[in-house]
This record gives structure tokens, sequence and C-alpha cells, in this order.
């Protein structure tokens, strides 16, 4: 099987921390350079520097608030002019829980703005590198609620389904570019996103952060949460030479929890 991204540049979202970092490190594993995007330029320094190195890699990190479209754009422009980019990796923290009926209208706004719209700008910065490469790999990461909508979860749940949307949509545009455009749809993962959704289901049930836990796991055929690096390499597999026919998929990595086919 063919894995090996030496001599591509990946650009990572989110990758100070969780799904991102562990991302980041797998395609570092793989022989890719990879630069790391997130907000903490503290955090970002420390994960480029601790990820794995083979004979010339050459891995950096990018501080950009990916609220702001238009510095994001020229950031990811001039990194790509230097250095083209060849995997891109969206991920982004999902935004506060609660009953979507209850949800302000700045509540979707601001989270199609940090989801969709910037995953768009960073598109949009990195595809002319793709394209004349004729070859590039976009990995979105979102939610199982794409498929099966979860509860409490509003405005995250209208949000994710419009990502969705959007990279099923360039999946078929870009195809014939070689470009393939992939969701991965992490089920429970111990990440700050997990410990959020414990602690918001715990405040509004009542019940201890504990047995929150522990009735979310007896969901899960595997009978635990995922670790980051297993969603990590999930994405990393999608990156690869081996996945270049898989395009368009929403791969759901979430232990058998969802009941839909």
């Amino acid at each position: 099987m063919d894995l090996n991204l030496t001599g591509k540049h990946a650009l990572v979202c989110g990758a100070s921390e969780g799904i991102g970092r562990a991302a980041a490190r797998e395609l570092a594993l793989l022989g890719c350079d990879v630069t790391v995007l997130a907000r903490r330029a503290d955090a970002l320094a420390a994960v480029a520097a601790e990820l794995p190195r083979q004979g010339a890699q050459a891995h950096g990190w990018i501080a950009a608030d990916v609220s702001e479209h238009a510095a994001l754009s020229a950031q990811v422009q001039a990194l790509a002019a230097g250095k083209p980019v060849q995997i891109l990796v969206n991920n982004t923290g999902g935004p506060p829980g609660g009953p979507a009926h209850a949800a302000e209208d700045a509540a979707y706004l601001d989270a199609f703005n940090r989801h969709l719209l910037a995953n768009h700008a960073l598109l949009r910065a990195v595809l002319p590198g793709m394209r004349a490469a004729q070859w590039g790999r976009v990995v979105n990461v979102i939610s199982t609620s794409v498929k099966e909508p979860i509860a409490g979860l509003g405005v995250s749940n209208t949000i994710r389904g419009a990502v969705a949307s959007w990279a099923k949509t360039l999946s078929r545009e870009l195809g014939g570019d070689g470009i393939t455009v992939n969701n991965v749809l992490p089920g429970y993962t111990l990440t700050a996103r997990i410990e959020q959704i414990v602690a918001d289901r715990a405040r509004s049930s009542g019940q201890t952060p504990e047995a929150v836990i522990e009735a979310m796991r007896k969901t899960v055929p595997a009978a635990r949460f995922a670790e980051p690096g297993e969603i990590g390499a999930c994405i990393a597999f999608l990156c690869s030479p081996a996945a270049g026919y898989v395009n368009g998929v929403s791969l759901a990595v979430d232990g058998g929890r969802m009941q839909s086919i």
C-alpha cells in the first residue's frame, strides 16, 4: 500500500491540540512537510518543533484566526506562494451546545463564518497550487451529526451538514484535477471538545460528569472513546496516494456508534 507523502506539503488547521495535532503528526510520519495553523503561536511553535522529521522534512506554523477571512487568506496565500500546499485539513472547534430552536441568529452566523466560510477561504488560497500539480487532498473534520443529528448540538448539526454538502459538491467539481475532497466524522474522542459536551450535558441534566461519560460510552459498541491519533490516522490515509480513488465520502470513525448504514 502506497502511503508515502514525501515531498508533499500539508496545511493542518486547529493543530494546536486534539485531532488536528494528531493528524499533523500522522502526516509527518508519512513524510509530509507540515504547516500547522491555529490561534496560539506558542502552542503551535511547540507542536511544529515536536513533529517527527525524516531527511529534509521542514515543518512550520501560522498563527491565524479563522474568523478573519481576509487576513487568513493573505497568510495562506503567502505560504503557498513560497511552498505550494497539496494537502489541506480543515479542522475547527465546534460551536457551543444547546437546542437549535433556542439559538440566536448570531450563533448560526458565527458558526457559518468559522466553519464553512473559513474552509472556503483556505481552499481558495491553496487551490491554484493543487491544480498546477494536478494532485491534491482536502479533508474536512466534521461530525457524525451530518448523518444522525446529535441532541443538544443544534447549531453544530446545522453547520456541519452545510460543510458536508459543500465538500460533496467540491469533490465533483475538482475530481478531474486530481483533487479529492472527503470528510472524516469523528465519534466520541478524547479531546477538549468532548469535555465541553460532557460539561454541557451534566449541567442540563443534573447528572455528574462521570455519569454522563458512562452513559455515552454505553452507546458505543467499541465500549470506549477514541484516541485523537485514531482519527488522525484515518485523515492521513485519506491524504495518501493509496486513497486516490476515494472521493466525496463522509467516513465515520465512531467505534460503531451510529445506527445508520
